[in-house]
């Protein structure tokens, strides 16, 4: 009997490890995921506040927390990218990087006057990028 308690201990002990891994692995997105803006393009010019809305292909929309397979939930990149370090970390939350953990699928932003990048990414719930990551293209847009 004690040598199966030590046994399970030891097991469990081993597997520990590989446990952990898993639970900070990025959620798998299906290959077909695709991020993109529903009424706004590339080269538009806009006046502010902007709506913007959000539109997704191959997954579904689920509040930050939830980590259930192909799901995920929309961020707004303004005028900045995600370096290689940040896409192995939780997305930012700060200006630059707006938050819709809700399950938002839209936005009214305040843009100053001038060009401006816009990029929608997914993330899951506890805001890292899926593997493959879901972006969409990264477009420009003129605030008058």
């Amino acid at each position: 009997m004690i040598r199966n308690i030590i046994f399970a201990a030891a097991l469990a002990l081993l597997c520990t490890p590989f446990a952990a891994h898993a639970a900070d692995a990025p959620a798998t997105a299906p290959a077909a995921a695709h991020a993109f803006f529903v009424n706004i393009k590339n080269g538009d010019t806009v006046t502010s506040p902007v709506n913007i809305k959000f539109g997704i292909t191959g997954m579904e929309i689920a509040p930050a927390g939830t980590n259930k397979p192909g799901t995920g939930h929309f961020h707004l990149l303004i005028d900045t990218t995600l370096t290689a370090e940040q896409q192995k970390l939780p997305i930012p939350k700060d200006d630059q990087h707006l938050h819709f953990g809700k399950g938002q699928t839209e936005a009214t932003v305040t843009l100053k006057p001038g060009k401006h990048t816009l990029q929608i990414v997914m993330g899951d719930g506890n805001h890292m990028l899926h593997n493959p990551p879901v972006m969409s293209d990264i477009i420009t847009v003129t605030v008058k």
